[in-house]
């Protein structure tokens, strides 16, 4: 069976990544959408390697006649998701707004892939590229020793903000060398050559909502009981996010144990030697599908601990790949095509 696809902010960098991703994957589609902001709308997009797609304007769509629709972060993106759930279309939502939903299921294919039995409202929300690449490499661990705290610092590429932010950081970059001022725009403060530690806004009691709604995706995607500490930083980099991660443990769990499970599990990458270099970084992890882990050993400020390196694409695994392996998952499943409920 063949759908009919949209993709929703199919002009932003994630957007791009999803289509760039279901073609290179041969997802079976007779026919898919491009749309984006109105004022994008007649732009030429890349499906594939020899086919261009004209962007349109969502203005107007509302689902009717769709099967699939993956749908990125922008400004009305969500709300045009919810109509096309409701006009029958299975949605993918790659934003934050869903994710938290009751009766969404929040889904890593390789770690709660049975979640997606739970569809309710014809919507399955996409974890954020962090949740992504922290239940990917700790789910393994989890069902050997049971995760019970993370510490979690996560720096996160401008990419994941979209291209604005891209395009900023590209140009402070040049202005420095150029020694023109740059006021920031998209960023607090300078995005070039620096580590900004605020994403999203500053709450009253010093957390900001990205921080705070990790612990909430991890505790629905791994374990209610999960307790998670977290602190995000804006990166100098374009593509690839990295997260210095510690994770305490119920029961013992040697380094060496680890490293064995790890390296046998979906979606993970094990780059460990113990030498200068022997570990992948967020540029090396561009365009790479996998959550790479480096740095395994053991974290000694608690009884049963790691410490780990993770990184992945966060335009790939942290996006769009995650997505389209739900995709496929529902494909294989027969549920694609089918009236809501």
């Amino acid at each position: 069976m063949q759908y009919r696809i949209a993709v929703i902010g199919a002009n932003e960098p994630l957007g791009r990544e999803v289509l760039r991703t279901l073609a290179e994957r041969e997802f079976p589609a007779r026919e898919v959408l491009a749309l984006g902001n109105g004022r994008a709308a007649g732009q030429e997009i890349s499906y594939g390697e020899d086919k261009i797609l004209k962007l349109r304007s969502i203005e107007g769509f509302t689902g009717e006649g769709y099967d699939l629709v993956f749908a990125v972060p922008g400004k009305g993106f969500a709300a045009m998701a919810a109509r096309a759930a409701t006009a029958g279309a299975l949605v993918i939502d790659c934003g934050a707004e869903h994710r938290l939903s009751l009766g969404v299921p929040l889904v890593v294919p390789e770690a709660n892939a049975r979640a997606l039995a739970s569809i309710k409202r014809h919507i399955v929300a996409n974890p954020s590229p962090a949740a992504i690449a922290l239940a990917t490499a700790l789910t393994p661990l989890h069902a050997r020793a049971k995760v019970l705290r993370v510490v979690a610092c996560v720096h996160l590429p401008v990419s994941e903000a979209g291209k604005a932010a891209m395009d900023e950081l590209f140009n402070q970059s040049r202005a420095v060398f150029v020694n023109d001022p740059s006021v920031p725009e998209q960023f607090p403060k300078p995005i070039a050559y620096n580590l900004i530690p605020q994403v999203e806004r500053i709450e009253p009691d010093g957390e900001t909502a990205v921080e705070h709604a990790l612990g909430l995706e991890l505790r629905k995607i791994l374990d209610p009981d999960l307790r998670v500490a977290a602190t995000f930083l804006r990166a100098p980099v374009f593509i690839g996010l990295g997260i210095a991660l510690h994770a305490e443990f119920e029961h013992a769990i040697s380094p060496a144990e680890a490293s064995g499970m790890l390296r046998d599990a979906p979606g993970l990458q094990l780059v460990d030697r113990r030498e200068d270099g022997g570990y992948v970084t967020p540029l090396e992890s561009a365009g790479e599908d996998a959550v790479y882990v480096g740095r395994l050993r053991r974290d000694a400020s608690v009884p049963h601990g790691l410490a780990l390196w993770l990184t992945t694409d966060n335009l790939r695994k942290g996006g769009a790949l995650n997505a389209v392996q739900i995709a496929e998952i529902l494909h294989a499943e027969g549920r694609l095509g089918k009236p809501p409920g």
